[in-house]
């Protein structure tokens, strides 16, 4: 069945396919929102050079007290929260704060460690499983998270062992959002400390901490130009919030404590924005230290804490009222950020993901069409053999297997592609051959389904021409498969997936 065709136009097939491949290049160029492409970063003189750390902060502290642990459960809106509180066996009241997380769904055990060296340094502090309802991938709610740290720190607040005049919210990443909120909100918050804190949107944060990785990586722009159409595209009202009101609100003194070796985060301008914050709202109250060698959780290279981060945190926290106010705003190892955190430019109405999944919902129909077609058909009792040059459809047919499983790799290896570099980023790891061997197994299916589609599209144009007439079920097939396969090839134009150069 169209062999001779097959044979002798294989060069013109080949001619078509790289004309279809520039103008789905050209198609995802139009298509594709703004380049996500940071400047380098101009940071104010403040951040040239800094001074170093006072002496008096990072003092030696006793950390040798006895300290009471209870277990105790938390009501909260829609739950109950299962809680930690650790306090010291010394006499009289002690200073007291409250962990809150990062992002995900945190384990209060994750902050036994520096808890038990604060409860025997003096200092008593709660630690909560995060909230299950209304916190999760797709929808968060910062509002909801600081009530539930506020609550904590009325369980503290309520506690004989502990001074309400010297108690706290202490929040680390994600909990930089919500930290402000609580504080802003209510003023027996006597004190912030804000750890790793973004202080610019989450989605602002999430891409300069990709670009990050995979300029480490050195992974092609095209990855970057995909990752980013994704984020893009997502609709999670949450990745859009602006913390400026929330911290403009802050009356209460602030510590704020950044590592520069954190990969998650863009520091200074985390600071940057933090100060001019407070400073429009009338705190002069902020004090703000950089720990050498530190990554996103006060560690140094995912081991022991940052030597000064424990020792600076109870010294700030024991000295209260004396040290809100310090000599040195900023001080500690001079950080250095080489871009910008830049907005990810938000995707068309065809690229938002709820048109994606549509696309991919109609193409997936379409593959499922073939099977499901020919099935009905069998089950009818008719006998495929008898229609009309039917010998011409079993190589048709496996042409159109052959391009959904093709389509289906292609989503698969996208998939496990992006989950791939968001793996290497969270976790530090990766080399760039793993990256740029991914990306070419993505680009090349790509290809090998725009093949397949040209291909098929003239067999089936030679079996018309030797006078092949399909069935009504044969159309229905060939109209699914072959549509699906054409969803995907202007979906990964949009993505950028036949960009040039290669």
């Amino acid at each position: 069945m169209g062999g001779g065709l097959m044979n002798v136009g294989r060069g013109a097939l080949g001619v078509i396919a790289g004309v279809l491949m520039v103008t789905l290049a050209a198609l995802g160029h139009l298509l594709s929102p703004p380049a996500f492409d940071p400047p380098p970063l101009s940071a104010s003189p403040a951040f040239r050079s800094l001074p170093a750390q006072p002496p008096a902060e990072v003092r030696h502290v006793d950390a040798s007290a006895r300290f009471r642990t209870e277990t105790l459960t938390v009501p909260a809106r829609d739950e109950t929260l299962k809680a930690t509180v650790r306090t010291p066996l010394t006499p009289g009241r002690h200073p007291a704060m409250v962990f809150v997380q990062g992002s995900g769904s945190g384990d209060g055990a994750e902050f036994t460690q520096q808890a038990e060296w604060l409860a025997r340094a003096g200092i008593a502090t709660i630690a909560y499983d995060k909230r299950t309802v209304g916190y999760n991938f797709r929808n968060r709610d910062f509002s909801l998270l600081a009530d539930d740290a506020l609550r904590m720190l009325d369980v503290l607040r309520r506690r004989p062992d502990v001074d309400p005049s010297r108690t706290g919210l202490w929040g680390v990443s994600e909990g930089g959002w919500v930290v402000p909120i609580a504080a802003a909100e209510d003023k027996d918050v006597r004190f912030v400390v804000l750890v790793s804190s973004p202080n610019v949107s989450p989605m602002r944060q999430v891409a300069w901490a990709l670009n990050e990785q995979l300029l480490r990586l050195h992974a092609p722009t095209g990855v970057r130009d995909l990752l980013t159409r994704a984020m893009g595209g997502v609709g999670f009202d949450f990745l859009r919030y602006d913390g400026g009101p929330a911290l403009r609100g802050i009356t209460q003194p602030v510590l704020a404590l950044y590592g520069t070796m954190d990969p998650s985060i863009p520091f200074v301008e985390s600071t940057e924005t933090l100060t001019g914050a407070l400073d429009k709202g009338g705190n002069p109250d902020y004090t703000i230290r950089f720990l050498a060698g530190a990554n996103h959780a006060m560690r140094l290279n995912g081991g022991a804490f940052a030597p000064g981060y424990l020792p600076t945190l109870a010294n700030w926290i024991g000295g209260l009222p004396g040290t809100a106010a310090p000599s040195l705003h900023l001080a500690g190892e001079t950080p250095v950020q080489r871009f910008e955190a830049a907005d990810v430019p938000a995707a068309p109405w065809w690229g938002e993901s709820t048109f994606l999944w549509l696309t991919l919902c109609l193409a997936a129909v379409g593959y499922v069409a073939a099977p499901v077609t020919e099935m009905v058909v069998r089950l009818r009792g008719r006998d495929l053999r008898l229609q009309t040059n039917a010998h011409l459809w079993p190589a048709i047919r496996r042409r159109l297997r052959r391009m959904a499983w093709t389509g289906l790799g292609e989503f698969a290896a996208v998939m496990a592609f992006i989950t791939l570099i968001v793996l290497f980023s969270v976790n530090q790891a990766g080399a760039w051959p793993a990256v740029q061997a991914g990306w070419l197994v993505v680009r090349m299916l790509a290809v090998v389904m725009l093949v397949q589609e040209v291909t098929t599209v003239a067999a089936v144009l030679a079996g018309l021409r030797d006078g092949w007439q399909p069935s009504r079920w044969e159309k229905t097939v060939l109209t699914g498969v072959l549509g699906g396969t054409g969803l995907l090839l202007v979906t990964a134009a949009y993505y950028g997936l036949f960009g040039i150069p290669w």
